[in-house]
């Protein structure tokens, strides 16, 4: 059996998941528990056993370990801020070093991700990745040269909550609806997984499901429309990135990602929008699928011991 090499914690609201990785990073063994959401100390203590849990598995207590959390960490305060696990306004890491005696790393989930993806991932020997995640919301990541960039309020490529672009929606005659986030017309609001059912839904479509959409395009002239539509919104996000960021690789990861021809359309997409003659980003699926963000903390948490 392939020596345990690392592991890490995917943190988020409904799960705690331990990933433990051997050598040639690949995974030996998961354990999900539900994340408790009643108190922050039953949430530390729930965080702490699955991190004891990788230890014992690797029968090594100095085992790297880093947590990926959908969230926000302050790197000056320490203090989080997350909507869906009960820790905003409290310093995890401090809490937990209480609980287990050592010091952990914690990454953004989107971060991590884009960090696995370019460490051996679709982005792997680019001077810059940018990894996309299209589930539920939107969220982004960058690394650098192979390293994350300094952060000066701890954000992630927050790219989900710019505004869509007024142009965008007239094209579309499309409505301005209000996001989770307090604001309206976020970009996450038309060009996730639930963005796009709410574009099947605005089209009249019988079945709004986004996986049911997606694969009656050849068949259904309103399914058509819809991804058309929603591949012109994203291409809308992809040039933002491009314009503010100019990434050489963009990895594209969530449920959205594995619809067939996402990237193909994301690149006709911003062909037609780009500034210029510049040169198009490479526009990939992630190689890592749902294991990338808990590689690129557990890659990090080796990164961290050395």
């Amino acid at each position: 059996m392939a020596a345990m090499n690392c592991g890490a914690i995917d943190l988020g609201g409904t799960k705690i998941e331990a990933r433990l990785f051997d050598e040639a990073m690949a995974t030996v063994e998961t354990r999900r528990i539900p994340t408790p959401r009643d108190s922050f100390d039953n949430f530390i203590a729930a965080l702490a056993g699955q991190i004891r849990w990788l230890e014992q598995q690797a029968d090594d207590p100095t085992l790297p370990v880093a947590i990926s959390i959908a969230g926000v960490i302050d790197p000056q305060t320490g203090i989080a801020t997350a909507s869906n696990i009960p820790v905003s306004g409290r310093g995890i890491a401090k809490a937990l070093e209480a609980e287990i005696g050592r010091d952990l790393p914690l990454i953004n989930d989107c971060m991590a991700f884009a960090y696995s993806e370019a460490h051996g991932g679709a982005g792997d020997g680019a001077e810059s990745v940018m990894g996309i995640i299209l589930g539920t919301g939107v969220g982004g990541g960058l690394v650098e040269r192979g390293r994350l960039p300094h952060r000066h309020a701890g954000l992630a490529v927050e790219i989900g909550h710019i505004g869509m672009p007024a142009r965008a929606l007239a094209r579309h005659d499309l409505p301005i609806w209000q996001c989770g986030c307090g604001r309206v017309a976020c970009l996450e609001n038309y060009v996730s997984g639930t963005g796009l059912r709410r574009l099947a839904e605005w089209a009249g479509l019988a079945n709004p499901d986004p996986e049911h959409v997606a694969a009656s395009v050849a068949d259904d002239p309103g399914a058509a429309r819809v991804m058309d539509i929603w591949a012109d919104l994203a291409g809308e996000m992809v040039y933002t990135a491009q314009l503010l960021l100019d990434p050489e690789v963009i990895v594209l990861g969530g449920g959205l990602s594995n619809i067939p021809d996402v990237p193909q359309r994301l690149t006709d997409a911003l062909s037609r929008l780009r500034l210029g003659n510049s040169r198009l980003p490479a526009i990939r699926r992630a190689v890592h699928g749902d294991s990338a963000g808990a590689r690129g903390a557990a890659l990090m948490a080796k990164a961290y011991r050395a």
